[in-house]
């Protein structure tokens, strides 16, 4: 299936100030690990995408701008097809962990470039290309994606980031704090307790940004 390829740019991995900074490059199947100095900025052309290492961040610029995101999470091995239907027309599916099995993302792939971090129950093979966080630039936002927000170790607002997006609660959430939107799209996967099952869709054309949450047992949608 075809579709466009949005303009965004990706920092993977993003690690706070204060830690000791490693990113992993990947060439001609070798995994090399190098220590960039603060200044250092590199550029490696990618088909269709150009990675820009700058101040120890990697970014992957694409070609136009988003805004309409989905938002899917907790997913435990279980994609319905009621997750499929409501992330159609997205430009961009972020997954923010506990995805369960690779063919999940292969499978929303065909809906949109799919961003996806490593949860806690992400252990087989597979899971160790996922990052532990992403950051992601839509050209109008800036979105910080983890999988537990308690594992939050970092100011959003002091790094530049306005949106923080994580899972692991099973709990759809939409809260505003210190100018920060948070977002957490539920569980998509296996019924918890009774708790919903849900995926989230993000409009960053509106303002305010708007959330959708899409109940997938009952198709319902609320604010």
């Amino acid at each position: 299936m075809d579709f466009a390829i949005p303009q965004i740019r990706v920092q993977r991995g993003f690690v706070a100030p204060a830690s000791r900074r490693h990113f992993l490059r990947h060439a001609e199947g070798e995994e090399k690990r190098q220590m960039l100095s603060p200044a250092a900025e590199q550029v490696v052309s990618l088909p269709l995408a150009r990675i820009i290492v700058k101040n120890r961040v990697k970014i992957r610029i694409m070609s136009r701008k988003v805004t309409a995101i989905g938002l899917i999470s907790d997913t435990h091995g279980l994609l319905r097809q009621e997750a499929l239907h409501a992330l159609e027309g997205s430009e961009l599916i972020i997954h923010a962990g506990d995805v369960g099995n690779s063919e999940i993302i292969d499978t929303l792939k065909a809906i949109a470039p799919v961003f996806a971090v490593r949860g806690n129950v992400d252990t087989e093979s597979w899971a160790s290309a996922l990052p532990e966080t992403e950051v992601v630039t839509t050209g109008t936002a800036t979105i910080y994606v983890l999988h537990d927000v308690h594992a939050l170790d970092l100011n959003p607002a002091a790094a530049g980031f306005q949106i923080v997006v994580s899972g692991h609660s099973h709990k759809p959430e939409r809260m505003e704090s210190g100018g920060i939107l948070y977002i957490n799209p539920g569980s998509a996967g296996p019924r918890r307790f009774q708790l919903p099952v849900t995926i989230a869709r993000l409009d960053l054309a509106q303002t305010p940004w708007k959330v959708d949450f899409i109940n997938l047992c009952s198709t319902s949608i609320k604010d």
